[in-house]
C-alpha cells in the first residue's frame, strides 16, 4: 500500500531569527534571596538620593510600636464556653496559645460522655458560633464521635470521649510546651 504524500504534513520551517533586544539597564543585580519588596525599596533609596525633593520622603521617622491588639475572641470564647456548658461537656479547660501558636489564640478542650455526645455537642456548636455571627466553624470527627475537632478561627475547640481524652493528654503537651521553649 503506498503513502499519498499529499496528505503528509509539510516539513516546519526554519524560524525566522528575530534580532534580540538590548539589555534593560539596571543599576545592581540584587543579591540571591533578595525579595521584590526589598528591591523596589532599595530602588526607590537611589531615586531618592539622586533628587534632592525625595531624599527627605526616603528618611522616615521610624513607625510607632503598635498598640497592643484587643482581645478580639473573648466574645467567641465565652460563646463556646456557654454552648459547651448547656450541652453538659465534662472537664472544659481553657489553653491560652498567644504568643505560643499561629494558628488560634486558645484552645478548650473537654469531654464528652459518649460518641454519641461528643458528635451532637460539636454539631451544636458549630451551629452556635454561626448563629451568633462569627462565621462557619470547621468540624473534623464528628462522625466517628471519638474525638472531634470544631475549628471557630481564634478559638480551636476539641471534644473528645473520656477514654480517648486521657489517651492523647492534650493538657500536658501544652503545659510542657513553655518549659521545651525556654529549655532551648
Amino acid at each position: 500500500m503506498a503513502l499519498n504524500r499529499s496528505l503528509r504534513s509539510p516539513r516546519p520551517l526554519p524560524a525566522a531569527k528575530t534580532p534580540k533586544a538590548p539589555p534593560r539597564k539596571s543599576a545592581a543585580k540584587p543579591a540571591a534571596g533578595t525579595t521584590k519588596t526589598a528591591e523596589r525599596k532599595a530602588k526607590r533609596a537611589a531615586k531618592a538620593a539622586k533628587t534632592p525633593e525625595l531624599a527627605a520622603e526616603a528618611i522616615k521617622a521610624p513607625a510607632p510600636a503598635r498598640p497592643k491588639k484587643a482581645k478580639g475572641h473573648e466574645p467567641l470564647l465565652k460563646a463556646v464556653l456557654a454552648q459547651l456548658e448547656d450541652d453538659k461537656a465534662e472537664e472544659i479547660v481553657t489553653i491560652d496559645l498567644e504568643g505560643r501558636a499561629d494558628y488560634a489564640d486558645v484552645i478548650v478542650i473537654a469531654s464528652g460522655r459518649s460518641a454519641r455526645h461528643v458528635a451532637a455537642t460539636a454539631d451544636h456548636l458549630a451551629e452556635r458560633v454561626k448563629a451568633d455571627g462569627f462565621g462557619r466553624a470547621v468540624v473534623e470527627g464528628e462522625k466517628a464521635g471519638d474525638w472531634a475537632i470544631i475549628d471557630c478561627g481564634d478559638v480551636v475547640v476539641h471534644l473528645f470521649r473520656p477514654e480517648v481524652r486521657t489517651y492523647y493528654n492534650l493538657e500536658a503537651m501544652w503545659d510542657s510546651a513553655p518549659k521545651q521553649a525556654a529549655a532551648s
